[in-house]
C-alpha cells in the first residue's frame, strides 16, 4: 500500500476497489498477458475488419453463435444490437439513424427489465415499449410480467425485444425468445455482467437469443473499454457495417467476407451510428488475449479465494457494535461473494452512508459497494482486492466503526 502509483505521480487520488468491478472506478485488473499484447499490437498496423473478422470467429466458438464482434464496451454493444435491429441490411437506413420516420423502431422491454443503461437503445433512435407492472415488489405473489403482455405488445412497429438478464428478470428467456420467433422479431439480451459461469456464453444463445451483449473489462479482464456481441450473423454484419470506417471507394473496397457479404448491399454504406464508438487494434487484440485467457481460468479456484475473503472481512466487523455482516452471493447468479454489511446508526458511530463518503474521502480513496445504502448497508467485494489492499481495507473500515467505542 505504500508503493507510489501513476495516478499519484500525477497529482490523481488512487482507488482502493473494495466494490467490484465498477466502470466508474476503473472496472477491474486487465490481464497482464493482455496488456503485453496490447503492447506489441500498438507497433504494427493491421485493417481493423480483419481483426473484427478473427474476433468473430473466435467469438462464434465460445458462444456457440454465428457470429461475434467487439465493441467499445457492453453499452456501445447495446446501442449497435438497436442500430442492427432498426436497419437491417439497409444502408439508406442506416444512413438515416436515429431518425427513424418510416421505419419500425420500438423495442419491447418488459418494466422490470428497464434500466438506465437502456439509453443505449434510444441513442440509436429506438422507441422503448414497456410492458407489465412491478406488482412483484408488493409480496402478493403476483409477477411483474406475464407473457402475453409481450405477445400482445409486438406489432408492425416492433423492430426487437430487450432483454435483461438477472436474478430476477422475468419470463424465462426461452419463453420470450419463442414469443419472438413467431413473429421473426429478434431478442436483444443484455448480459454485461453475467461472466462467470463460463457456460453463460453460450447460455442465451441456445436459448434463442439473437444478439447478446458482454462486458469485456469486468470479469473477462480485458480493456475495460471492450465488449462483445454474439449473435446471428446478419444482425453482426449489420453492426460492422455501422462501426467500421466507411470512407473508402467503392472500386476497392474489400472488406472480408466472413464479416460482409458485399454482394448483398447497393454500395458502401456512409459512416454510421457506431462510428464514434470505434475500438483500436489494442483494444481488439488485447481482449481476444483476455478472453482466452479467461476460459483457461479455474473460476471454482478463483471463487473459493473469494470466498475465504468475505468470510475473512466479515469475521473482522463481527464483533463491532451496531454492525452486522453477512455473506452475500457467489453462487450461479454472481460473479463474486461479498460482504452485507448492515450499519445501525444507533448502535453505531456512524452511519453506512457517512462511512461511504468518509472511506471515498482518504488517500488513497476507498471504495465499498454503495448500492443499498437507503438499506443502511454497504458491501465489501473482494474479487479486486490484492493481500495488502485487503488488509488496508479492513483497517479503515474497522477505524471508522470503532472510532469512538
Amino acid at each position: 500500500m505504500s508503493e507510489e502509483t501513476v495516478y499519484d505521480e500525477l497529482g490523481v487520488p488512487s482507488v482502493v476497489n473494495a466494490a467490484g468491478t465498477k466502470t466508474r472506478i476503473g472496472g477491474s485488473r486487465i490481464r497482464p498477458d493482455a496488456v503485453e499484447a496490447m503492447e506489441r499490437a500498438a507497433t504494427e498496423f493491421v485493417r481493423l475488419s480483419d481483426l473484427q473478422a478473427k474476433a468473430s470467429e473466435l467469438i462464434a466458438d465460445v458462444t456457440g453463435s454465428q457470429a461475434g464482434y467487439v465493441t467499445c464496451g457492453a453499452d456501445a454493444g447495446l446501442l449497435l444490437a438497436a442500430a442492427a435491429a432498426l436497419a437491417g441490411d439497409d444502408p439508406g437506413v442506416m444512413d438515416q439513424l436515429p431518425d427513424t420516420d418510416g421505419i419500425p423502431d420500438e423495442i419491447i422491454m418488459p418494466r422490470t427489465h428497464r434500466t438506465g443503461y437502456d439509453h443505449a437503445f434510444r441513442a440509436a433512435g429506438a422507441t422503448i415499449v414497456d410492458v407489465g407492472t412491478n406488482d412483484r415488489v408488493l409480496g402478493t405473489g403476483a409477477t411483474a410480467v406475464e407473457p402475453w403482455e409481450i405477445d400482445r405488445a409486438i406489432s408492425e412497429r416492433t423492430a426487437a425485444i430487450g432483454y435483461v438478464q438477472k436474478p430476477y428478470t422475468e419470463p424465462a428467456l426461452s419463453t420470450v425468445t419463442e414469443i419472438a420467433s413467431e413473429y421473426d422479431v429478434p431478442v436483444i439480451v443484455d448480459a454485461a455482467a453475467e461472466l462467470p459461469p463460463t457456460e453463460n456464453f453460450s447460455r442465451f444463445i441456445e436459448d434463442g437469443a439473437d444478439l447478446v451483449v458482454f462486458s469485456g473489462g469486468k470479469a473477462i479482464r480485458g480493456p475495460q473499454t471492450t465488449g462483445i456481441v454474439a449473435g446471428r450473423r446478419d444482425l453482426v454484419e449489420s453492426i460492422a457495417l455501422q462501426h467500421l470506417d466507411m470512407h473508402a471507394a467503392g472500386e476497392v473496397w474489400q472488406p472480408p467476407a466472413e464479416l460482409v457479404d458485399i454482394d448483398r448491399l447497393d454500395g458502401v454504406p456512409r459512416q454510421g451510428i457506431g462510428r464514434p464508438l470505434k475500438v483500436g487494434k489494442e483494444e481488439l487484440v488485447g481482449l481476444l488475449v483476455a478472453l482466452e485467457s479467461f476460459l483457461e481460468d479455474d473460476h471454482d479456484v478463483a471463487r473459493g479465494r473469494w470466498q475465504r475473503d468475505a468470510a475473512r472481512i466479515a469475521s473482522a466487523l463481527e464483533s463491532i457494535r451496531g454492525v452486522d455482516p453477512a455473506l452475500d452471493g457467489g453462487d450461479d447468479d454472481s460473479v463474486a461473494p461479498q460482504v452485507a454489511v448492515h450499519v445501525d446508526s444507533a448502535a453505531s458511530t456512524c452511519s453506512a452512508t457517512e462511512l461511504v463518503r468518509a472511506l471515498r474521502a482518504e488517500s488513497p480513496r476507498v471504495f465499498v459497494g454503495a448500492d443499498r445504502l437507503d438499506e443502511d448497508v454497504f458491501t465489501i467485494n473482494p474479487m479486486c482486492l490484492g493481500a495488502s489492499e485487503l488488509d488496508h481495507v479492513i483497517d479503515r473500515v474497522r477505524s471508522h466503526l470503532t472510532a469512538s467505542q
